[in-house]
């Protein structure tokens, strides 16, 4: 949009929002997202500690774990609502961007991390349910925890064999 005037947009932004369609889907996508938190929160306690919902502008609602190990080396991994590809994501933080520079120069080798640019916010984003079914949200949660069991521990195996 650089260049342009933001009022060259704003009928199609009203447009967007007249029928209340977006309003409502964001509601119910960032009502999951919290009852996901709330059981990340019941079912890794003792493990991690669970971060309350974020939200991005409209494109990211998360939520961030922590337990001793990422504490200590700084860093975190947060549960991730992308918007505008409707996925759930898990990312590698740093609490800075030193330390995410750091640790993506470090994990340049891996799989999961694009050795030809950092993401924007993230050591490396990696897809932990590519095609979720919003309706239902028992077998949403089910796929969601045990992706999440299996990366995060794929995770957490590489970070210690690169440090």
């Amino acid at each position: 949009m650089s260049g342009e005037k933001l009022n060259d947009h704003i009928s199609a932004y009203k447009e967007a929002f007249a029928s209340g369609e977006i309003q409502k889907t964001y509601q119910s996508l960032v009502g999951i997202v919290q009852i996901l938190r709330t059981e990340f929160s019941k079912k890794y306690k003792g493990e991690f500690s669970v971060a309350n919902v974020m939200h991005g502008y409209i494109d990211f609602t998360y939520f961030y774990l922590q337990n001793e190990y990422l504490k200590r080396n700084k860093l975190k991994l947060a549960i991730v609502l992308n918007h505008q590809k409707a996925h759930f994501e898990l990312w590698l933080l740093g609490q800075t961007k030193d330390v995410q520079i750091r640790y993506w120069e470090k994990l340049k080798g891996v799989a999961w991390v694009n050795p030809e640019a950092m993401p924007e916010y993230s050591i490396f984003e990696v897809a932990l349910l590519a095609n979720p079914n919003f309706d239902n949200i028992t077998a949403l949660s089910e796929s969601i925890h045990s992706e999440f069991r299996g990366l995060s521990q794929e995770i957490f195996d590489t970070l210690e064999a690169n440090e």
